[in-house]
């Protein structure tokens, strides 16, 4: 058991699981990178957000919009695809602490 579980169990009950403008299933696909059931105009976006994330521009937004994504939306879509992300990267970082003997 982590000292991160709890932690990790709100946040990702506050992101994934919470009544938004976007589906938890949605939310929750997203997070879990299964792209197959992400809506085509979004798993560019997705993609951006959880690779690099530092790239989204305004114009990522803008295109966003022009297919019918609120702000409210949008946002929901990057949080799930940021959080995604990181949660894969800290399963990673704490897989190679456990591999090196290190402490979590």
């Amino acid at each position: 058991m982590s000292k991160y579980d709890e932690f990790v169990k709100r946040l990702t009950a506050a992101v994934l699981e919470s009544r938004g403008e976007t589906a938890p299933e949605l939310r929750r696909a997203i997070a879990a990178h299964r792209m197959s059931d992400v809506p085509a105009a979004l798993r560019s976006y997705v993609e951006k957000v959880s690779q690099d994330a530092y790239k989204v521009s305004d114009d990522d937004i803008a295109a966003l919009k022009r297919a019918g994504y609120s702000e409210d939306q949008i946002f929901e879509v990057t949080a799930a695809a940021a959080v995604g992300a990181a949660l894969a990267r800290m399963e990673r970082g704490l897989s190679a602490l456990e591999e090196s003997g290190g402490d979590a």
